[in-house]
């Protein structure tokens, strides 16, 4: 009987532990792999997306857009105001819960 009891509980010992194991491996095989180097399209695309962010910053705005983005911009952009009323649509709106 006793003999029971402990294997029954090794048994939910083993599968606890075996479960934690499990989540730890993956776990850190997740942060072991943000330490390695990025392969070479992975960093290819990443320094793409920084050079962009960074000309976006110098230019106030999107890229290399002509004068057609900024007049189907404002269209758009008049045509949300009629249907949705007044207000700054290029702006997050602002929720107060109270």
């Amino acid at each position: 009987m006793i003999l029971r009891r402990i294997l029954r509980l090794s048994s939910l010992f083993h599968s606890a532990l075996s479960i934690h194991l499990r989540r730890n491996i993956g776990l850190s095989a997740i942060v072991f792999n943000k330490t390695k180097e990025l392969d070479p399209v992975q960093k290819l695309f990443l320094d793409k997306i920084r050079e962009y962010n960074t000309k976006s910053k110098q230019a106030g705005g999107p890229v290399d857009a002509g004068p057609e983005f900024q007049k189907d911009m404002n269209e758009s952009l008049a045509r949300l105001q009629r249907a949705y009323g007044e207000g700054d649509l290029t702006k997050f709106p602002e929720f107060k819960f109270e």
